[in-house]
């Protein structure tokens, strides 16, 4: 397992190198940093702008191999990633929103899993019954909520929330209060700006994991294995539990162990409208300043979650499919 291991994290370590790379040289030719400063009223000096330009390793007057080498360099000697046309740090950035997206995605994650699972496997074992239906319908729709909207419910619930209890219960913006000290108090803070981005995230989320589950299992319960099980005596919620839904569960937990990965950077809408600081934002945001550094950085962010994915959705593979230990 080690050597299967340390096989795979080369193969990923070597596809997120070239991956990165191929971004550099992509942004580097698609995106203006020059523009940044051109825009400017007063204009500025073409000189001041080449100096400027030149200190961030950004001028687009330089062969872009110089450039290139400059900001590898960088990163193998000092880990540094570079700066944005403005001079702000892309480490200081990527540190601060990784943060802010891993307090927000991975407990939206692990809920959204939990819920999809458990209405899926509700409604399986319940087929055609009305609870199935309703389930169904409920998931249907909330499959196809776009996420402004549900992100409007929410922002106008918990105003309605605030002004009938008179008191700020959950925080409609931003990612934490200014001021706030001590574990307990820092704790509620969190959670009172916490709770209506991770809900949006939720609702808007879990309704796919419920009707994929659902389906896994309804196959699975039409099995021969299943069906030997019943007839040695077991009763339909031991057999689900101990033999269909241990292997209806590899290919949704595959599916979110690689869908954490992406809602790290693509949770933009929920990030802009609740104004939390997190990657998906932060990558808009690169892309309209024509921040290639800070691009490049996010895309090897997200490559470097998608090698994660893989090796977790490995794991649980060989946990839940003991043909897979045995091979």
């Amino acid at each position: 397992m080690i050597k299967y291991l340390l096989r795979r994290t080369a193969g990923w370590l070597a596809m997120i190198f070239v991956a990165t790379n191929v971004t550099y040289f992509l942004a580097s030719a698609f995106l203006s940093p020059r523009s940044n400063y051109q825009e400017r009223r007063p204009p500025l000096p073409e000189a001041t702008i080449s100096a400027n330009l030149d200190r961030y390793n950004l001028n687009d007057k330089v062969s872009i191999f110089t450039r290139w080498w400059r900001w590898i360099s960088d990163i193998a000697l000092h880990w540094d990633w570079g700066k944005s046309p403005v001079g702000e740090s892309v480490n200081d950035q990527i540190s601060f929103r990784a943060w802010n997206s891993f307090q927000l995605v991975i407990g939206a994650t692990v809920i959204l899993f939990i819920v999809g699972v458990s209405l899926g496997v509700y409604a399986a074992v319940r087929q055609y019954s009305v609870s199935d239906r309703v389930l169904q319908l409920v998931a249907n729709l909330t499959y196809v909520l776009p996420v402004p909207v549900a992100a409007t419910l929410a922002v106008l619930g918990a105003i309605a929330l605030n002004k009938q209890v008179g008191s700020t219960v959950f925080f409609v913006t931003g990612s934490s209060s200014l001021g706030v000290s001590g574990f307990f108090d820092t704790a509620v803070d969190k959670i009172q700006h916490l709770t209506l981005p991770s809900l949006v995230l939720i609702v808007t989320g879990y309704a796919g994991t419920q009707i994929l589950q659902r389906s896994l299992l309804l196959d699975t319960l039409s099995t021969d294995y299943v069906r030997m099980a019943r007839a040695k005596g077991l009763t339909q919620s031991q057999a689900v539990r101990k033999h269909a839904l241990r292997t209806a569960l590899i290919p949704t937990a595959t599916s979110v162990a690689f869908s954490v990965p992406a809602a790290f950077t693509g949770a933009v809408l929920t990030e802009s409208i609740f104004a939390w600081n997190g990657m998906g934002s932060y990558f808009i945001q690169t892309i309209s300043k024509n921040d290639v550094h800070g691009v490049v950085a996010t895309a090897a962010f997200g490559a470097a979650l998608t090698a994660v994915g893989a090796i977790l959705a490995d794991f649980l593979l060989v946990y839940l499919d003991p043909r897979i230990r045995v091979s």
